[in-house]
């Protein structure tokens, strides 16, 4: 159970969360030019594509930030049922309207006039509110199996089918084991939470081996030397980013494997480009800037006395902490390839977004106590 603080936050900003935060930004803009504009050049005759894209995703997510850091957290708890509603309502649409945008084998986009959203980023949101809402709603029956047990386990479910289809291996990960966090922080019965790890085992080990492509991926993960031109390909340019990038780094802008060697060197990819051009320095940087982000949303969720703001404050930073890990992981070769991005620096609007009024609840939750 989290413990609870009763030290109260003086108003204004959170710098100590603020700050990083505005940096990674402020690195993510520099890195996403560096990283796309040859891309943007040779698909769309301007270098300058995603760089304005990318500033108009951070001017909007700023203002999220700003207004949900203004309005207050508590009420999110009356809304948890409608985030719930129309995040599975957005994964439904995705998967029967015909407006989704297929890129890399994946249908993971909803596309109307110009416009592309990520249904499963707002599912994140959602999932993590509504557990926030019914974790804290059910406190005293917590370790009852069909109240603080199977009802997350069934919308967690439903969430899971319908990004499966996608399919968006990655993002069901994420959303489980962010649902295991929040329900052992939350008090849930240890024997359920196990019992329910040893189920959905073989589950996954089934899913990864009823299609070829996951196959020859994590077969080419344990040795992607042996398959350089097909499933190995993205991690070894990957290492061949890092490798070249040394203590110092190339420079800004002077990075080899973006150069259509690296895919998506703009989202996905774009620690590897980090590593290359900033190298070893600057990869500890970017660490410590997100273990400072964490770090800070960890002493909220301490320090809050409500257990809804508590379990939202965790929940908001988990989802930002597995992203982060599990992205570098990637690059790093320490996990299979997988299509995630890194958060505040990744080119991708949806995902700025709501990271961003993640971070303007982070510090309302923290200036309310």
């Amino acid at each position: 159970m989290i413990t609870k603080n009763r030290k109260k936050n003086s108003g204004g900003y959170d710098f100590s969360l603020l700050l990083p935060v505005l940096l990674l930004v402020g690195i993510g803009i520099v890195m996403v030019y560096s990283a796309s504009s040859e891309v943007a050049f040779k698909k769309y005759g301007n270098d300058y594509l995603f760089l304005k894209k990318q500033g108009i995703a951070t001017l909007i997510g700023i203002f999220a930030m700003i207004v949900f850091s203004y309005t207050p957290y508590r009420l999110l708890r009356h809304f948890s049922y409608l985030f719930l509603i129309t995040g599975l309502g957005l994964l439904i649409i995705l998967k029967v309207s015909g407006m989704g945008y297929e890129a890399g084998g994946a249908t993971r986009w909803l596309r109307f006039k110009g416009f592309s959203f990520q249904p499963s980023e707002f599912a994140r949101f959602a999932l993590v509110i509504y557990m926030a809402y019914s974790l804290s709603k059910k406190h005293e029956n917590i370790k009852n199996l069909y109240i603080g047990f199977l009802p997350h386990v069934i919308v967690l479910g439903i969430f899971s089918a319908l990004i499966f289809m996608q399919p968006d291996f990655g993002s069901v990960v994420i959303l489980a084991i962010i649902t295991w966090i929040m329900m052992f922080v939350g008090g849930v019965r240890i024997m359920h939470l196990t019992t329910s790890l040893l189920l959905i085992l073989p589950v996954a080990v089934y899913y990864m081996m009823t299609a070829q492509y996951r196959i020859q991926r994590l077969i080419s993960f344990l040795d992607p030397w042996k398959y350089p031109r097909d499933e190995g390909y993205q991690i070894i340019h990957s290492l061949m980013a890092f490798g070249t990038g040394g203590l110092w780094g190339s420079g800004i802008g002077q990075g080899y494997q973006k150069l259509f060697y690296l895919p998506e060197p703009h989202t996905d990819f774009i620690f590897s480009v980090i590593g290359e051009e900033l190298g070893f320095v600057g990869v500890v940087i970017i660490i410590s800037l997100y273990a400072l982000v964490l770090w800070r949303g960890i002493i909220i969720a301490k320090n809050t006395d409500d257990l809804f703001g508590s379990y939202l404050a965790l929940g908001l930073t988990v989802a930002i902490g597995l992203q982060v890990f599990f992205n570098m992981g990637v690059a790093l070769a320490l996990f299979p390839t997988k299509g995630l991005t890194l958060p505040f620096l990744s080119y991708g609007g949806t995902s700025l977004l709501l990271n961003m009024a993640f971070v303007g609840i982070l510090m309302n939750i923290g200036r309310s106590g």
